[in-house]
Formats: structure tokens, C-alpha cells, sequence
């Protein structure tokens, strides 16, 4: 590095959000992005470290001390090429990932990590801005066919290094758009979507092929794609979601939180809506789920005019701040208040739902009580019943795996008891010949990172197989 005292000289500063008031009457992104020479100035806090343990904390290990360095003395270009060698999309994770490289980040011991991910979102959309990023396209094709089920980011990453092994891969989406997860899960105010369009345009000039509405089993089927193509790869999400069994769950206004999201990104996009409307104009809203989606509901919910929003939670509240000695460098547990509850809502933790009340087949309210774990699981605390009205409940409690119906079933491959996909300890290749898995499919819900990473590593595999089988290297 060419300061090795600005670690001490220089304070962290983060980007920060655009004003309240501002941002909840639209959908634009939330960030508010620092300047070149600000980004450039946090770029020279990174110690270069011997050991860099951001490196363990990033799932596709981006080489971070290396354009750390070269942001610090304003080589943008360079910066973009170093990481690009690691990450497809750097312009979603510099948006979306939570960044567990800067809580392994060695200043993070201190709680003034290096804001790696400003640093490369910062790159990636100066890479856009300049024109860097363009095509790139192999020297010479393959001629071997590989089909991807699903358009998420586990799919896009094996697309696209497929692609440039000189393969002709072929993404099935059964949405009428490309970006699974990306484009209908998560709001416009944290992803705008003309960033995952100029990505796959990108593909497409590389020589990705785009199919959607195209439900594999149902518009085309297994065998279809197993006579056509050379190998397949499922990389569809985990799709099935956790379900809340307790009394008064047929009623009306309950939710999942997947259906809600989705349809409200469809109505932003001006896009036809699919069932009744869900909307928390006026409505006193519950989620039910204290991760990012139920902050997403969240923020969806406080755009569209909500009356009140209460987020519960069935874990006890985390702690401000973490005990470094025993978390550091992995993920710690602690308190996390995202752009989205800090737009409103109330937090409660340590809570049970019992079940729900209605009137006339509409939810009209939670009976909950009050939770203390023992032996690790969650009892009620006697006499801590309360109610909670509601007339628009949102589950965001995860997801179980891939539907039971789903694509993985009908290809036929084993299942592990989590509902993934089941392959062997760093393998991605599935129970039947020619057929892989890769992200949520395989792995389980995850992050955004992951699933490049997943799609990343499947795709090297998939180029090692038909490489056994005699193809030529692009």
C-alpha cells in the first residue's frame, strides 16, 4: 500500500442513505454513494495484510487488498479487471451482500472495518460508467450445448463462465423475466433492475441464449433437454417457503412475503399484476421473519402507505455489539437495523404466534406470547400472552428447499433430507449422468454471493467434464 498509516489517520466513513422522507416516496435505490475521491480515500485504509482475512470471509474470495490498493491510488481500470476475476457481478453484491469480508476484515476488531463493499460498488459502476465492461467473447466455440434451469444468480455466473470456455449455454426461466431472485425478490429501492438487463446483454453478446417462460417439466420437458443438450444444470432457487401451522392460517391477508415482493416489483416494473392485488395501502402489516426479506417487506410496505408495520421475530433481540474475542473473523450475531427499519416499523423479539384472529374469512388480528429458549428451542413464558391487530400478515421465515414438484423431481435426481439436490462433499454433479446443481438448489437458501460462487465453481466443473470427454479449451 502506499500509506501504511492511513488505517490510523483516516476514520471509516460509509456511504449512507438518501433521506427518509425522499426515498420512501419512490423506488430509486436508497444508497447514496460517496465520491471518487472519498472511495479512493477509504480504499487506503486497507492494511494490506499478511494473512488478509477478508479473503475467508468472501464466498468468491474477490482479491480485495489488490484493487483496495489500486482504488487508493485512483487505477479504476485495473481495479475492475482484479475483480472481475472473482465475481460476475459485482455491481449486485456491492448492493445486496451483507458483506461478512469486512466483518472478517482485521480492523473490524475495532468496529472500523474497511468499507470494502462501498469500495466495490464504486468500481463496478465506474466500470459501467467509463464503457469497460463490454462482451467478451471465446476465440473459438465448442459446440457443446449445456441447458441452465433457472436465471438467478447461480445461473447467471455458470452462464456466462460456460460462455467464455467457448460452451453454448442455454438459460430456461419460467418468468416472463430473467433474474430470478434478483429481479422479482428483491425491491427496486436496493436493486434497480436496468442493472441485471445491461448484465444480460452483456451475456447475450457472449453467446448466452435466453429462454423464458419456459417452466422445464411443464413447457419443455427433462428428457427433452437431456436429448438436446450435452449436460444440464439445475440452478433454480429454493423455492419452497417456510409455512406458519397454527389456527386461523386459511385466512384472508396472510401471505408469504415471496408472493408479496413479487408482485410488488411486477407493479413497479409496470408489469401485469398476477393474482389479487396484495397491498399494505392503509392496512396495519405484521411480518412474521427478522431476515432481509422481512426488512424488504418492510421497506415495500412503507412505500405503499402502510398504517403500521410490526416485524416479529422468534429469536431473542442480538446483542449491539458482538464479543470479538470469540466471533472475529467469522459472521457475528448481532443487532443489524437496515434502510428499511429505519424508514419505521416497531421490533419485537422473543416472540411465538399462536394463531390468527379474524372476522368475515379476513385476518384481523395475532394471538402471540411471549418466548424464552431453553435446551435451545423456543417455550412460552406463562402468562405473556398478548394480541397484535393486523389485516395483512407477511411470512418471511425462509425457505425449506426445492419444491417437492419442482424441476429437481422431475429430473429425477436424489435429494438430500433438506430437499437440495444431493451431490458428493465439492462435487456439484447431481445422483444422474450429465446432470449438475449449483446454488440454493444445491447448496440450500443462501446469499447472493454464495450463489455466484456456487454457479462460478459448477460451471468449472461442468468445462472439466466435457474437457475429459475430448472438447477443445476455448
Amino acid at each position: 500500500m502506499t500509506d501504511l498509516r492511513a488505517f490510523m489517520e483516516i476514520e471509516r466513513r460509509e456511504r449512507g442513505y438518501r433521506p427518509v422522507a425522499e426515498r420512501v416516496a419512490g423506488w430509486d435505490e436508497v444508497d447514496a454513494p460517496l465520491s471518487p475521491p472519498d472511495v479512493a480515500r477509504q480504499a487506503r485504509r486497507c492494511m494490506d495484510c499478511g494473512v488478509p482475512f477478508c479473503h475467508s470471509g468472501c464466498p468468491v474470495e474477490n482479491l480485495i487488498p489488490d484493487w483496495n490498493g489500486l482504488v487508493s491510488r485512483e487505477d479504476w481500470r485495473a481495479a475492475l479487471e482484479r475483480l472481475h476475476l472473482t465475481n460476475n457481478f459485482p455491481e449486485f453484491t456491492g448492493r445486496i451482500c451483507p458483506a461478512p469480508c469486512e466483518a472478517a476484515c482485521t480492523l473490524n476488531i475495532d468496529d472500523a472495518p474497511v468499507t470494502i463493499k462501498s469500495v466495490e460498488c464504486a468500481i463496478a459502476d465506474r466500470g459501467w460508467e467509463e464503457g469497460w465492461i463490454a462482451p467478451r467473447v471465446a476465440p473459438r466455440g465448442t459446440g457443446r450445448r449445456i441447458a441452465i434451469v433457472g436465471s438467478g444468480p447461480a445461473g447467471l455466473a455458470c452462464a456466462q463462465q460456460l460462455a467464455r470456455f467457448g460452451h453454448a449455454p442455454t438459460v430456461f426461466e419460467k418468468a416472463d423475466r430473467i433474474g430470478g431472485l434478483l429481479r422479482y425478490g428483491i425491491p427496486d429501492f436496493k436493486l434497480a433492475k436496468a442493472l441485471i438487463d445491461r448484465r444480460v446483454a452483456q451475456m447475450e453478446a457472449e453467446g448466452v441464449i435466453f429462454r423464458t417462460n419456459m417452466e422445464v417439466g411443464v413447457s419443455v420437458s427433462v428428457a427433452r433437454l437431456m436429448d438436446d443438450y450435452d449436460m444440464l444444470v439445475l440452478a433454480g432457487g429454493a423455492e419452497r417457503p417456510r409455512d406458519l401451522d397454527v389456527p386461523g392460517r386459511h385466512l384472508g391477508g396472510i401471505h408469504f412475503a415471496m408472493d408479496y415482493l413479487t408482485q410488488a416489483n411486477r407493479r413497479v416494473a409496470g408489469l401485469p399484476e398476477q393474482g389479487a392485488p396484495i397491498l399494505a395501502e392503509g392496512r396495519h402489516v405484521v411480518v412474521i421473519g427478522g431476515g432481509d426479506t422481512g426488512s424488504d417487506c418492510i421497506g415495500t410496505a412503507n412505500r405503499q402507505g402502510a398504517a403500521s408495520i410490526v416485524q416479529l421475530e422468534i429469536m431473542p433481540q442480538p446483542p449491539l455489539r458482538e464479543n470479538k474475542a470469540l466471533s472475529w473473523p467469522r459472521w457475528p450475531l448481532k443487532l443489524r437495523t437496515s434502510s428499511s427499519h429505519e424508514e419505521g416499523c416497531d421490533r419485537e423479539y422473543s416472540v411465538l404466534t399462536l394463531g390468527f384472529a379474524g372476522r368475515e374469512g379476513q385476518v384481523t388480528g395475532l394471538h402471540c406470547v411471549r418466548a424464552e429458549f431453553a435446551d435451545g428451542a423456543p417455550r412460552p413464558v406463562p402468562g405473556s400472552n398478548f394480541e397484535l391487530p393486523a389485516d395483512l400478515v407477511l411470512l418471511a421465515m425462509g425457505f425449506t428447499g426445492t419444491p417437492a414438484d419442482g424441476v429437481a423431481a422431475r429430473a429425477g435426481v436424489a435429494l438430500t433430507e433438506r430437499a437440495t439436490v444431493r451431490t458428493a462433499p465439492g462435487s456439484h454433479a447431481a445422483s444422474e449422468p450429465r446432470i449438475f446443481a449449483c446454488g440454493d438448489m444445491r447448496r440450500g437458501q443462501s446469499l447472493v454471493v454464495w450463489a455466484i460462487r456456487e454457479g462460478r465453481d459448477c460451471a468449472a466443473e461442468v468445462h472439466a467434464a466435457l474437457t475429459a470427454q475430448g472438447v477443445r479449451a476455448a
